[in-house]
């Protein structure tokens, strides 16, 4: 009897987190750029990545790689982009599995991003500055030891997220009605505030409705959790230091970190701007999303280009 109970239990609930997941879905429908802009679309390697292009084709190009996390995309860099328009030629592409591009349930890995950052380079730059965030400063790392750029800056970079690779739990992460139950609850609204207040900003004034209903609706798109199962799990992180790959980069190197980053901590950042001999830019009042904080201070610091070692 007890046995016949448990298996009951266990069979409503699985019931219940599919019908809940369906409902979520049902929930989320299409859903237009955050990040104002000319959008087209790059067919790279079977997917179709979307990306947003501001400012005069005739001026020096900068390219904008968003970091990653559950519900990453452009719009990371929507209070830069304009600004940044008025003196560069901007691209900033979402990555395959986030925002507006293609998400197939593929088996996501450091590879794949390397290789895509490395194909945008070559295809969307004439020798670019190039701005990434969070690991996306790993892929670029890596990618400027092969394409030619002109500078690189890097919002708060890391080779490291969830530590050791785990077969398992990107198996389940991946699982259509538990996995997608599980990244339901990381993506809802109470658990993408908890992330931003946790890691993502200092100010959470800074995290407005409209970012978070936009986060909610990407992250409940066919196929969103594939990519952050690959996230969660390790897969992500680059094999080669962080360091090491920045000390082969043969251009100027600036670091953005935020002086109130946990995750991340400013006494890191000063170890890396150290090791690989970068220009290192202190953000008060900011965590792991410097630029996002703080855009007027951003868009100065790298149009005036004042690389203070503080």
């Amino acid at each position: 009897m007890k046995l016949r109970n448990t298996l009951a239990a266990v069979a409503g609930s699985v019931g219940a987190t599919a019908l809940a997941n369906r409902l979520l879905a049902s929930r989320a429908e299409q859903f237009t750029p955050f990040l104002d802009g000319d959008h087209g679309t790059y067919r790279w390697r079977g997917f179709d990545v979307a990306y947003t292009e501001l400012g005069d084709p005739e001026d020096d190009d900068i390219i904008l790689f968003h970091g990653i996390n559950a519900a990453s995309s452009n719009h990371e860099f929507a209070g830069v982009a304009q600004e940044l328009a008025e003196q560069y030629h901007v691209i900033a592409p979402d990555l395959p599995g986030f925002g507006q591009s293609d998400r197939p349930p593929l088996m996501y890995s450091e590879s794949l991003y390397t290789t895509f950052v490395t194909d945008v380079l070559e295809e969307f730059g004439d020798e670019p500055l190039v701005v990434a965030s969070g690991l996306s400063g790993s892929y670029v790392a890596k990618a400027a030891q092969t394409v030619a750029v002109d500078e690189l800056l890097l919002a708060c970079p890391t080779d490291t997220t969830m530590g050791d690779r785990q077969v398992w739990l990107r198996g389940l992460a991946r699982s259509p009605i538990l996995g997608q139950g599980l990244f339901n609850l990381m993506v809802s609204n109470r658990g993408l505030e908890y992330f931003q207040s946790d890691h993502g900003y200092y100010n959470m004034e800074q995290y407005t409705d409209d970012v978070k209903q936009y986060e909610w609706l990407s992250a409940h798109q066919p196929g969103a959790r594939f990519a952050p199962a690959s996230f969660v799990s390790g897969f992500l992180d680059p094999d080669e230091d962080l360091g090491d790959m920045l000390s082969t980069v043969d251009v100027p190197v600036t670091l953005f970190w935020g002086r109130n980053s946990d995750l991340l901590p400013l006494s890191r950042g000063r170890q890396l701007a150290k090791e690989v001999d970068a220009g290192f830019v202190v953000f008060d009042r900011a965590k792991l999303l410097p630029h996002t904080e703080h855009p007027e201070q951003f868009v100065e610091t790298l149009t005036q280009e004042r690389h203070v070692t503080q």
